[in-house]
């Protein structure tokens, strides 16, 4: 026995509207441009909001990051039947222990090699110039500079120009930079007791919220969390671990060649790595320039240093680490850090990968329910007309 048409109008408004693209397509643009548009004309209503979220993000990025990278080391704790809260104490002891030992023995020679910077600039602006000047007696580098000489006099009124410009902002500078290390200050401070709850009650974040929803959506709920989670924690463990190798490696490296500043150069290296494929360029600016001053001879072995190990990360490293976790292809991170760093700054540009990732399960997810929902797409489900006996 056969039914049709038996809900006329949810059948008409199936047909009409979720199975026309150009009436989904309309509705997506015209929903985002009433959207922009009302906040635009109502900014002002956000600013509480605004104010509450810049508050609370650092600690929370901070406390999130640092619980993707310990919660495994909980989770191991916890199977092997010691408690939660005595494992999160025990880790907590391990940490405090970590930073005493680091504090006493690698920041004394950090800190003398960054005073040795900073006292020795003078020279090293002077030694670098002089490198560049015996560098400039090379024809293919004296026909180079030629073509720059011509604009030497525009960049420097340029240059004397910003000075003035913001030199007349310095006090405002000042007072925003005193305001950005408070706020630093303050997230470190609050940082080890957001972590411990974290620990603590993280695994059952996913429940809490599907609290919220209907019955028949927590499942799919519950599913996108847990892709969102596989994906950050994916990139965080990964990112860190690979950051770290590649500090470890190239501090071994300017040891060996005898490099100025080896472990002033390498934590330097180590932190931009956390930057995908832009990290490394911003990484080697102050490892060339102390090269330049040593020597071309240095310059050259500086460059097969960072070759070696661009290779090791490269081809055994982050495959081995990281793998292809988030199957994200090359061009579009690039793509997607330059646009978030030009939205957002430095921060946008160390959270646009994983923030894509997560806005990608995002996606997925929501294609696929519209795919499952609509006739848009033909292929949605598989229809056997003789079953195999």
């Amino acid at each position: 026995m056969e039914f049709q048409n038996k809900d006329p109008k949810k059948t008409v408004f199936k047909e009409k509207v979720l199975n026309s693209k150009f009436v989904v397509y309309t509705i997506i643009i015209f929903i985002l441009s009433m959207t922009i548009l009302a906040l635009s004309k109502i900014g002002f209503v956000l600013v509480p909001f605004i104010i509450f979220i810049r508050t609370i993000f650092l600690p929370m990025i901070l406390a999130g990051v640092c619980f993707y990278l310990f919660n495994p080391i909980i989770d191991f704790l916890e199977r092997k039947g010691c408690k939660r809260v005595l494992a999160i104490v025990l880790l907590y002891v391990v940490i405090i222990g970590a930073i005493t030992v680091i504090v006493s023995s690698v920041i004394p020679p950090l800190k003398n090699q960054i005073q040795s910077v900073v006292d020795n600039v003078p020279d090293i602006r002077k030694e670098f110039k002089d490198s560049i000047q015996t560098l400039s007696h090379n024809p293919y580098v004296q026909k180079g500079l030629e073509s720059a000489n011509t604009n030497i006099d525009k960049m420097t009124k340029d240059v004397t120009g910003y000075i003035q410009k913001y030199a007349s902002g310095f006090s405002h500078g000042l007072m925003t930079f005193v305001g950005t290390v408070t706020e630093i200050v303050l997230s470190v401070a609050v940082l080890p007791f957001l972590l411990f709850y974290l620990l603590k009650d993280g695994k059952n974040v996913p429940n809490y919220i599907s609290k919220f929803l209907p019955n028949r959506s927590r499942g799919e709920a519950k599913l996108i969390l847990k892709d969102m989670n596989h994906a950050l924690s994916s990139y965080i463990r990964g990112q860190i671990f690979v950051s770290l190798c590649i500090g470890v490696l190239l501090f071994i490296g300017y040891l060996v060649i005898g490099l100025d500043y080896a472990l002033l150069l390498a934590v330097i290296a180590m932190v931009t790595n956390v930057v995908p494929y832009l990290g490394p360029f911003i990484a080697i600016s102050p490892a060339f320039v102390i090269a330049v001053i040593d020597s071309p001879f240095m310059l050259l072995k500086l460059a097969i240093v960072w070759v070696i190990v661009q290779l090791l990360e490269g081809k055994l490293i982050s495959p081995q680490i990281m793998g292809r976790s988030l199957e994200i292809h090359p061009i579009t991170v690039i793509f997607v850090i330059l646009t978030a760093g030009n939205l957002f700054g430095i921060v946008g540009i160390i959270l646009a990968v994983p923030g894509y990732a997560v806005l990608k399960v995002i996606i997925t997810h929501l294609y696929q329910f519209i795919r499952l929902n609509s006739k848009l797409y033909s292929d949605r489900k598989i229809e056997v007309d003789d079953p195999v006996e």
